[in-house]
């Protein structure tokens, strides 16, 4: 697997933590260095993982650091910066809603009664 590089202008050190922003909740989350790069995150180097800030009014979410060692695990720790990404990524878009369809009274059922299942309007 090829070395990933910090993704700071003028630095060569390798990477080795993953910074992804969650702009909804306004939150940077700092964590193990991603399996794929991704294009709306960046690798860090040690150096730049520890000064790391974020803007005023911001929250940062440090995951351990010693976790940025076990870049290949999948652990608890992987699995959470995973989702903070999915949650990052833009919804799809919703789906048009159908007409109503209409449901005719049930097979053996009496004269004037009507099935058990129908479907309802959101």
């Amino acid at each position: 697997m090829a070395s990933r590089r910090c993704s700071r202008t003028g630095c060569g050190s390798p990477a080795i933590a993953t910074l992804t922003y969650v702009y909804a909740d306004s939150t940077a989350v700092l964590g193990p260095l991603a399996l794929a790069a991704e294009p709306h995150c960046y690798d860090l180097c040690s150096a730049h993982a520890e000064r790391l800030t974020a803007p005023r009014g911001w929250e940062v979410v440090r995951l351990q650091p010693e976790a940025y060692e076990h870049r290949q695990s999948h652990d608890d720790l992987l699995a959470l910066a995973d989702a903070v990404r999915e949650a990052a990524r833009p919804a799809p878009e919703p789906v048009a809603a159908r007409e109503p369809v209409s449901v005719g009274p049930a097979t053996g059922s009496g004269p004037g009664r009507r099935g058990h299942l129908r479907v309802l309007r959101d």
